[in-house]
């Protein structure tokens, strides 16, 4: 009873805040402002954030508001940063939704909001895809929803998008088919990546080691992997179970190596790590995995799209994938044969990770498959996505 009074409510709440929207939305556009928001409002990150960094930059160029869009309960991803926001979800936030000239995000809004007439709607997604999307999907795994109205949905806000950004031209024709996409797509390669090309990388790479507390010396491991659709807790939040020998990782690598564990966005797991204080940090909060990037010397992943991104440094990866055949056949399936194809070393046991990360540690080295996968993915990628995208925009 108490459930379904709180979702007549929430119901309530959602319509009459989709009417206030529309009669806001009659008003006149505001031309000089730009609304910002990345992973639905809870970080301060990704392509949003480097082309509002560009922005910022180039004040003298281009004189616009611009304001971040943020969940109140991740208020604090603008920690140390000077960043104008707004409450998602709050009044004042449905007043600058519908009134301002641009939205810029890298996921999808609410269907219950209707996009203006003259709103620029700027969707620069978040990733290459490896693992099928939206319309690909043979079988959605999600909780709350099937398979035909998942894809539905997706498709109708895909709809309201009036640009779409791509990391290549492989992207672009994925995108097109998955999310049926009909309007205008940018390949200009991702705007989050230019910190990668970044001259003052050593500066920021010292910066950040200084803030996590990494000393000097330090071979850092980032294993990033990504969620599974069938492990869910309730919608929009996932299990994760770590795979390998923590112990056993611990004796091998030594007190030289620290390993950063950082959890996709949909991931709700909160790991018991005070064994492994010194040796394994959980950085899942940390604002902008483009600077763990940066001071790592290795990547573990499986079927994120963070290895795409990570290609860019030319360092060792190495793809932990226990679950493949399930997640190959059963969960997701994927856009090319990744067994065949990987940019790295594949292993499916603890014992093989080990034994694999520890090599490469001692002797960092990328195989064959990496120039050519870098070649064909990268090749965009030089430092100014962002200023191509703000040029075609504004």
């Amino acid at each position: 009873m108490k459930s379904f009074i709180l979702n007549k409510c929430r119901s309530l709440l959602v319509r009459a805040y989709s009417v206030l929207f529309k009669i806001f939305a009659l008003l006149p556009r505001n031309n000089k402002l730009i609304l910002f928001e990345s992973y639905s409002g809870k970080q301060f990150s990704c392509n949003p954030r480097a082309i509002y960094e560009y922005l910022q930059e180039n004040k003298d160029q281009y004189d616009y508001k611009l304001i971040w869009s943020i969940d109140k309960r991740y208020l604090s991803a603008l920690d140390g940063v000077d960043a104008a926001y707004i409450k998602r979800f709050s009044l004042k936030w449905i007043w600058y939704m519908a009134t301002a000239k641009y939205w810029i995000t890298n996921s999808r809004l609410p269907l219950w909001i209707p996009k203006p007439k003259n709103t620029l709607y700027v969707q620069t997604w978040h990733g290459t895809p490896l693992k099928k999307l939206a319309n690909d999907m043979d079988e959605v795994h999600m909780p709350g929803t099937t398979t035909e109205k998942y894809k539905q949905n997706f498709l109708q806000e895909a709809s309201k998008w009036d640009y779409l950004i791509s990391p290549n031209a492989y992207s672009t024709e994925i995108f097109k088919r998955a999310f049926q996409f009909k309007k205008q797509i940018l390949e200009t390669g991702y705007p989050r990546n230019d910190i990668l090309y970044s001259l003052n990388k050593e500066s920021l790479i010292n910066k950040v080691k200084q803030e996590l507390g990494i000393g000097e010396g330090k071979k850092i491991i980032l294993y990033a992997p990504t969620w599974r659709d069938n492990e869910f807790k309730k919608v929009g939040q996932y299990k994760f179970k770590l795979q390998f020998d923590l112990e056993e990782m611990k004796r091998e690598l030594g007190d030289s190596v620290v390993i950063l564990l950082r959890m996709h966005y949909l991931v709700s797991e909160k790991f018991n790590l005070r064994k492994y204080k010194d040796f394994v940090k959980d950085v899942s909060l940390y604002k902008d995995i483009r600077d763990l990037y940066l001071i790592s010397d290795l990547l573990i992943t499986d079927y994120s799209s963070v290895f795409f991104d990570y290609m860019n440094l030319k360092k060792p990866i190495v793809f932990f994938v226990y679950d493949l055949p399930a997640y190959r056949d059963s969960i997701r399936g994927f856009y090319f044969d990744f067994q065949q194809k990987t940019p790295g070393n594949l292993v499916q046991t603890s014992e093989e990770l080990i034994k694999t990360v520890k090599e490469l540690l001692h002797n960092p080295y990328i195989d064959h498959n990496y120039e050519d996968f870098y070649n064909e993915f990268c090749n965009l990628e030089d430092g100014k996505a962002s200023k191509r995208v703000i040029e075609t925009i504004l």
